[in-house]
């Protein structure tokens, strides 16, 4: 993959470096190097998957963020 950008005249450096690593991420070049610096077994990777989904499966589940269950920071009994 081949990124391409064009600096314009004066523009500060500061600005086009900003723009490049804008660039970088919105292409998902990063992403990839960083996973590709050390090898990642398949058993890993179907595991990472698998812890992923069920952190997503328990976050949907939380939605209700601790209201109304009558637990917590009340009054002590």
């Amino acid at each position: 993959m081949t990124l391409r950008m064009r600096v314009h005249d004066k523009e500060p450096i500061g600005m086009a470096l900003r723009r490049f690593k804008k660039l970088l991420e919105r292409s998902g070049m990063q992403k990839e190097l960083r996973s590709r610096q050390h090898y990642e077994k398949p058993s890993e990777l179907r595991r990472r998957s698998r812890l992923r989904k069920e952190k997503a499966a328990r976050k949907a589940g939380d939605k209700t963020g601790g209201r109304g269950l009558g637990f917590g920071a009340g009054g002590a009994m």
